[in-house]
């Protein structure tokens, strides 16, 4: 199987295929890497729930450090790490890149608390609203417009975050900070001039020496836990190729997709997240809480029926 920035390389030669099929294949490419990524996500807290005795911040900074294993196996063998050496060298990409790793470990450790807690509604809520979150930073950050049903689509949203606000009787500070810390990780990754692997690597290499910092902490402070465990630190391990894999399908899709293309399969992960919140974890759902979730429903569907109808309209033409 080949790797992500190796994709590019199996489209037919420009000398071949025309421009429009060689964008047709990239954009397919994209799709179907959105997709996988986003179903992965979906049951992502299936695994966090079986290392959750470990705390969050341990297992932040394990799956950091099993995904940087897992990243340099990678590049080992696609010839990857000559892109971080030049990003390393370049003072202004190195600082964008840092900055999206802060912003990514963020929001894993967010995440991974909201598992921890039993915050699962929350989280797939904050989710739920990062398309639209996604669809607001393409219009301000890169010019893309949007037409009178998307701008109701984001207005909806707004009131379901009120209405969320209402229910839980404090701001939804979870579902913010999720969907804003990857919302501007995706920025950052559509923005970065670097291949999905090895700007995945570099982000990890700048969290690996806080992450075995703190590893070293936990066991000097409280002893081998976890590391004692062969049961628990096999789901620990397994923690890096399941946050590194996705990871990647998501860089390789946002480089091919405009952000509100992939603002529309964002739905498919916070879905999966909510339906284990209520029949696996047991999390409670009252009225007004699920009144915020129906009309973050309707909003995406108002903006997924915008945009196929526009993509329709352009295959006509």
């Amino acid at each position: 199987m080949s790797l992500p920035e190796s994709a590019p390389e199996a489209i037919a030669p420009p000398a071949v295929a025309a421009p429009s099929q060689l964008a047709s294949t990239d954009t397919r490419n994209g799709v179907l890497a959105a997709l996988a990524a986003y179903l992965l996500w979906g049951f992502l807290p299936l695994l966090f729930k079986q290392v959750e005795a470990a705390g969050s911040v341990l297992i932040v900074a394990e799956r950091t450090v099993w995904s940087l294993v897992l990243l340099a196996v990678i590049l080992r063998f696609s010839g990857g790490f000559g892109d971080v050496r030049a990003l390393l060298a370049d003072r202004k990409r190195a600082l964008g890149t840092l900055l999206s790793a802060v912003l990514l470990a963020g929001n894993w450790l967010l995440y991974v608390w909201a598992v921890e807690t039993g915050q699962v509604l929350e989280a797939s809520f904050g989710y739920f609203i990062n398309p639209l979150v996604n669809v607001l930073m393409g219009m301000i950050l890169l010019g893309e417009r949007q037409n009178r049903l998307q701008t109701v689509s984001i207005l909806m949203a707004a009131v379901a975050i009120a209405i969320q606000a209402i229910a839980l009787g404090t701001i939804p500070f979870i579902a913010l900070g999720l969907a804003l810390s990857f919302g501007f990780y995706g920025y950052f990754r559509k923005t970065a001039q670097l291949g999905p692997a090895s700007g995945l690597f570099a982000e990890t290499a700048m969290l690996t020496p806080a992450a075995l910092a703190f590893v070293g902490y936990s066991l000097i402070t409280t002893g081998p836990g976890i590391h004692a465990d062969p049961y628990l630190m096999t789901w620990m391990v397994l923690t890096g190729p399941a946050t590194a894999i996705p990871l990647l399908l998501f860089a390789f899709a946002v480089r091919r997709l405009r952000l509100t293309t992939i603002g529309m399969f964002q739905y498919l992960a916070p879905s999966i997240q909510f339906l284990l919140a209520i029949l696996v974890f047991g999390e409670h759902l009252d009225g007004l809480r699920l009144l915020s979730f129906a009309l973050i429903w309707v909003s995406l569907l108002v903006f997924s029926y915008d945009s196929f109808r526009r993509r329709g309209r352009a295959a006509t033409a």
